[in-house]
């Protein structure tokens, strides 16, 4: 692919010292605006922003000098003149849409800038998904950076994923010219007991200068956290708690705090800004992950600087923490994040820092966005057939394929459950008594069954475990071939025939996510690209989605985006337990232990 990169300061720094002197034009000029300069914390009122070649040349408190008779005015009218949003750690797939699609869905919301680790499509597609992922972001009127995924598979002997990541798949990518990073690095045990491959794929990274992505998912703060934080990882997003947060800004990382579709870790840890007094500057804001329903109706990083700031952070400090903070983290700080001379000029128009009303958008120095209404193009790669061909799950299932044998001669098994908690990703590692009959496990109160289907290598393998916390009633199933982080296929279903019916479903359309009950589909999301995304507008995906989710409420469940807890049942490196196409994993020991308990 041909890259059309953005212009450098250095190239057009002529032009741009002109324009600040007052000797030439600029393109656009922002007039009459509340200068919020996230370098000294300071709302400045009566400013304006000269822009040239797509970045500042100058904020000044009269730019009448570098207006001339082509030159662009937009007037603030009074109003903030905001950085664009920052988003410091997310995944594109999550939002079930192609990089372009996820630009058009954010860039209302007054997102500008996004980190995103594609590991994903990495499980599915390897080293080729993440060049396609990295080739669309590069199109796009906004700045998506991508780190290139450290882990897949995330948790090695764990699972077996579509393609494998390899030490030297990271040194290539670094050589890529929108690769910023390496991303999460999720095997925090491999890390912690120096695996040779997490360390090379560390060391090609620094090696060139870029930033190491972390993901250190358990609560133990003693040894192994710090032998992990002396790998190399920067930052860390997987805390829930006010002692996560501190114990990583103390070690010398970026606090990462997420709210997400799912995940609420912001009002829990941001105390350790506003009531511990700890230097903000070492805080981020972050997603980690918004599903297209969130984006269209509820926002992306604007939703989480109000929540940060309705839990009682100062508003100029939350917008440091999406905008200045997260560009110094990954070395950007002379490219973005602030309103300053050089800089992308990336910029919002907002009436009030508190409730952030995102009425125009500037990106690169062109108005992408205005009232909620995308304004530019966000143009679309053309995908290749073998990204549409992604679910070869074999033979076709029957309910036979999703029983579970219990020992001759009971009538009642005690088994290790997956306890699904509310708005965490952790899950709880349960014993519950369940029924049998004819020899199988039956599914009994708000335990159901979960398999996970093998989708990459047409194995035809089924693995079947239970889990708690949907509790969903009659004769259903859920399936869904968005399955962090290998991606399978994972059914959720209190009946074999419906799981059945859900299963070969996806296989026909390519993948997404469908809900069967008494032998009738209540929703689809067709997610034909890995299995994970789709190229059509996110409007259209959130319907579809909305749909879904109502599908699950129809079903018996009530749990806050539970789709969402759905998606990361066989994420193998978040404790306690989760299902792998290996089986059954305990991962607070990285050990797979048996569905049902041995008799004794």
């Amino acid at each position: 692919m041909e890259y059309d990169l953005f212009p450098s300061w250095p190239d057009v720094a002529p032009d741009l010292v002109n324009v600040a002197a007052g000797r030439a034009p600029a393109d656009t000029v922002l007039r009459g605006g509340i200068w919020v300069n996230v370098h000294t914390r300071e709302a400045l009122p009566g400013h304006d922003i000269a822009i040239k070649h797509g970045r500042i040349a100058c904020v000044v408190p009269d730019a009448t000098a570098q207006i001339g008779p082509e030159t662009e005015i937009i007037e603030a009218n009074g109003r903030y003149m905001v950085p664009g949003l920052c988003d410091g750690h997310m995944h594109i797939e999550s939002g079930m849409l192609t990089p372009a699609e996820f630009a058009a869905a954010v860039i209302p919301h007054g997102t500008t800038t996004m980190f995103t680790d594609p590991h994903e499509i990495a499980n599915v597609l390897g080293l080729e998904g993440v060049r396609l992922m990295h080739d669309e972001a590069l199109m796009q009127p906004v700045n998506i950076w991508t780190q290139m995924p450290s882990c897949a598979p995330s948790a090695p002997g764990m699972e077996t994923t579509g393609y494998e990541i390899s030490a030297e798949d990271v040194a290539e990518a670094m050589s890529w010219p929108g690769i910023v990073g390496l991303g999460e690095m999720m095997n925090f045990p491999g890390m912690a007991n120096a695996d040779a491959q997490m360390l090379a794929e560390v060391a090609a990274t620094q090696r060139a200068g870029k930033t190491v992505g972390g993901h250190y998912a358990s609560p133990d703060l003693g040894p192994d956290f710090t032998a992990y934080v002396a790998g190399g990882p920067a930052d860390d997003h997987e805390g829930t708690c006010e002692a996560d947060a501190i114990a990583r800004m103390r070690q010398g990382m970026r606090s990462m705090i997420r709210l997400g579709s799912a995940w609420y870790d912001v009002e829990t840890q941001i105390t350790a800004i506003t009531e511990k007094g700890l230097d903000p500057r070492n805080m981020i804001l972050c997603t980690d992950d918004s599903h297209s329903g969130t984006l269209v109706n509820d926002g992306h990083m604007n939703r989480v600087v109000r929540h940060a700031i309705n839990c009682g952070c100062d508003p100029l400090v939350a917008l440091q923490m999406a905008t200045i903070n997260t560009a110094t983290h990954f070395g950007l700080e002379r490219e973005i994040g602030s309103l300053t001379p050089g800089r992308r000029a990336d910029v919002i128009l907002t009436s009030d820092l508190k409730t952030l009303p995102v009425e125009q958008v500037i990106a690169r120095g062109k108005t992408v966005a205005v009232n909620g209404k995308l304004t530019a193009a966000c143009p679309h790669l053309n995908w290749p057939a073998k990204a549409r061909q992604t679910v070869n799950m074999g033979a076709v299932k029957t309910a036979a394929d999703f029983e579970i044998a219990a020992p001759e001669g009971r009538n009642s098994v005690t088994a290790n459950v997956i306890g699904v908690v509310e708005n965490q990703a952790p899950t709880k590692a349960l014993k519950r008594d369940m029924p049998v009959s004819d020899g199988k496990v039956e599914s009994h109160g708000d335990t159901c069954q979960i398999a996970l289907v093998e989708r990459h290598h047409a194995t035809g393998s089924v693995t079947n475990a239970l889990v708690s916390g949907f509790n969903y009633q009659g004769k259903m199933a859920m399936a869904s071939t968005v399955a962090h982080d290998s991606h399978h296929m994972i059914v959720v279903g209190t009946d074999r025939d419906q799981m059945a019916l859900a299963a070969n479903r996806l296989a026909e359309v390519g993948g997404g996510i469908t809900i069967f009950r008494d032998g009738e589909e209540l929703a689809l999301v067709e997610l034909p690209i890995a299995g994970l995304m789709s190229d059509n507008p996110a409007r259209d995906v959130a319907a579809k989605a909305d749909k879904m989710v109502q599908a699950m409420v129809d079903c018996g469940c009530t749990l806050n985006n539970a789709y969402m807890q759905h998606s990361l049942l066989a994420l193998v490196v978040i404790p306690e337990l989760r299902i792998s196409d290996l089986g059954l994993v305990d991962v607070r020991t990285f050990d797979f232990i048996p569905v049902l308990e041995p008799t004794t």
